[in-house]
């Protein structure tokens, strides 16, 4: 086996393809820290062409980083009809640090762009005391976003599970979201803990 080595490897004048390897060369190893065009430069991979990672990938394909999750560690008692700021306290997930979970209960991710945010809620209206209706709301910025609303016309219901979700662009700096919940009762609502009520939400890869 013959050792070239070389500072740079150019194509002749008046082509504009270089080729490294051909029909004899089904593998062309690279060893470590090698870069691929300078800045501005297009790299095409042709039709029929795969490219598959064995390894780890930075800055490719992009991630859905920020992303969190959070439940409530307990059942939080609310007021009939008012709407109200869910203390999700408990952490499932949280891959940049940007859910606070002990203060304010709101995702404020450092990285721009649009993300899905959702938003389940257990809904009990205490004591065995029928629902009226039952609503889970985002809040952007202190502001309402979206919201789902569930009427209940059985007198018989005691539990309600509205759902919602949204789309929504973040700058990456001070845009946060928040989740809030409404219950109507004559008796003493609250929001159930665990698996009855979650927060979360992830970046979309663009």
């Amino acid at each position: 086996m013959s050792k070239l080595e070389t500072n740079t490897i150019d194509n002749i004048s008046g082509s504009s393809t270089l080729t490294i390897g051909d029909s004899n060369a089904s593998t062309i190893s690279i060893p470590k820290n090698i870069t691929l065009g300078a800045s501005g430069t297009t790299i095409t991979v042709p039709a029929g062409a795969t490219i598959t990672n064995n390894g780890t990938q930075t800055g490719f394909g992009g991630t859905n980083t920020p992303a969190f999750e959070a439940y409530l560690s307990s059942n939080q008692s609310i007021s009939s009809s008012s709407a109200t700021k869910v203390q999700f306290n408990t952490e499932v997930l949280d891959t940049d640090g940007c859910y606070d979970n002990s203060t304010n209960y709101r995702f404020t991710p450092t990285v721009a762009g649009n993300y899905l945010i959702n938003v389940m809620l257990g809904c009990n209206g205490g004591g065995g005391s029928t629902l009226t209706s039952s609503y889970a709301h985002i809040y952007k910025n202190g502001s309402l976003y979206i919201e789902n609303h569930l009427n209940v016309q059985n007198t018989s219901i005691f539990y309600h599970t509205p759902v919602t979700s949204a789309i929504i662009n973040f700058n990456g700096s001070t845009d946060y979201v928040e989740a809030y919940g409404t219950i109507t009762t004559s008796g003493s609502p609250s929001f159930q803990s665990g698996t009855y009520s979650r927060f979360w939400g992830f970046k979309i890869i663009e």
